[in-house]
């Protein structure tokens, strides 16, 4: 029996000949993207792995069907695995908006599915880190969502040399539009085309576009001017004065083709272009009134940052830490007599909050000291039988260094 093509399983370190996929990796990932989301104050969410399919047409329209893994249930409703996390918390906040004061800032993260081709840094299925807020029009609730996703690549040990994030701004790329005489029922196809444009080449851009009334030419010095808007201008200072600024720049070759995006945009590129966008995000401020039929009005923004790419990025710059310690303390059982108190002592050891392991069965003392040094324990502890009653003898397989004592001084003795 085969996995499913582009799903993944997760194998805990040394990963077995041929498989790529760590799960000690990715629960360093998930522990890093939830502790800096805390930081930063906000709270963890979640909704239904199956949703409504309406849910998805409402937000992408029904193109976005032949991406999904839609079925009919057995109650003959039409559903599908999630692709995405941002309908789901739109619908949440909206429902919910009157029980959290503003702004709300809230992150997850589900596994997603997407039906489509697998390939280099996409596959069926992935996690993803969704941090989102509702509830602030002014820029520096952009700036906020930027500096976390920055930090987020910071904390797991990468540096402005690494990535950078591209700012952008749907108004602006509208302003050009209406500027250069764009024709006003062609411009979801305009967006769609500039957004696709750095995987295409010239002659395909500008064929894409010629149905829209914008030139590729007026396009390209459009992108290379760079030049900020003041919304844009104000982010950039914002997070100039944390320290960040060398993280982001102004790069309207960043649009976003999803429709639901209303303003500033952003994407964050490793700086060698070895792999696709690790994050992506920006303002969607009509969608919880769309999900709501109107009902609720509230500013959005937010982005996603996928772990496959990221994965594969980080071991191409050599940022995965060592997972070859996973024990704290091996006990060894070389006395058979004493099992029983040694099994006192590994529960002892347990509840201080140590990770520790201990043969089943019998077994020589080499082969007890040989399984803890292959599963990198920090420490042996063993039961002796002394003159005066049973002693613990506890060493640091780092240090070399020994201590003894009682079983009841096992946990400050580790």
């Amino acid at each position: 029996m085969q996995r499913l093509k582009g799903f993944r399983e997760f194998f805990p370190e040394p990963l077995p000949p041929g498989e790529e996929w760590s799960c000690d990796l990715r629960q360093y990932i998930f522990d890093c993207w939830r502790r800096t989301a805390r930081r930063y104050g906000f709270r963890e969410y979640d909704g239904p792995p199956v949703e409504p399919l309406s849910l998805y047409t409402a937000k992408s329209g029904d193109e976005i069907v032949s991406q999904l893994f839609n079925f009919l249930d057995k109650g003959q409703d039409a559903v599908s695995l999630r692709p995405e996390m941002t309908p789901t918390v739109a619908r949440m906040v909206a429902a919910a908006e009157r029980a959290y004061r503003k702004p709300i800032k809230w992150f997850s993260m589900p596994q997603l599915f997407r039906y489509e081709a697998p390939q280099k840094g996409r596959l069926r299925e992935h996690f993803q880190f969704n941090c989102d807020l509702f509830g602030e029009e002014d820029p520096a609730a952009d700036a906020e969502v930027v500096a976390l996703l920055i930090d987020v690549l910071r904390a797991l040990g990468l540096t402005e040399e690494d990535f950078v994030v591209r700012l952008s701004s749907r108004k602006a790329w509208q302003a050009f539009y209406e500027a250069e005489g764009g024709k006003p029922e062609a411009a979801s196809e305009f967006f769609q085309a500039v957004d696709k444009m750095e995987r295409e080449d010239p002659g395909t851009l500008a064929r894409r576009l010629a149905p829209t009334g914008v030139t590729a030419e007026a396009v390209a010095q459009f992108i290379d001017a760079g030049l900020p808007t003041p919304e844009l201008q104000g982010i950039l200072d914002n997070l100039t004065a944390r320290g960040l600024g060398a993280y982001v720049k102004i790069d309207y070759g960043v649009i976003r083709g999803l429709a639901y995006y209303t303003g500033v945009v952003f994407e964050a590129f490793d700086r060698k272009g070895e792999f696709r966008a690790i994050a992506g995000g920006g303002r969607y401020d009509n969608l919880v009134s769309v999900l709501s039929g109107g009902k609720v009005k509230l500013p959005a923004l937010g982005f996603g940052m996928g772990d496959v790419v990221l994965a594969l990025l980080l071991r191409k710059r050599g940022k995965v830490p060592s997972f070859a310690s996973t024990i704290d303390v091996m006990v060894l059982v070389e006395d058979e007599t004493l099992r029983v108190d040694s099994l006192a002592l590994v529960q002892r050891l347990r509840e201080s909050g140590k990770a520790v392991d201990y043969s089943l069965t019998p077994m020589k003392a080499d082969k007890q000291f040989k399984r803890a040094l292959e599963m990198g324990a920090a420490h042996w502890a063993r039961l002796e039988r002394g003159p005066e009653g049973v002693i613990l003898r506890v060493k640091d397989l780092r240090s070399r260094t020994e201590q003894v004592g009682t079983p009841d001084s096992a946990a400050s003795l580790v």
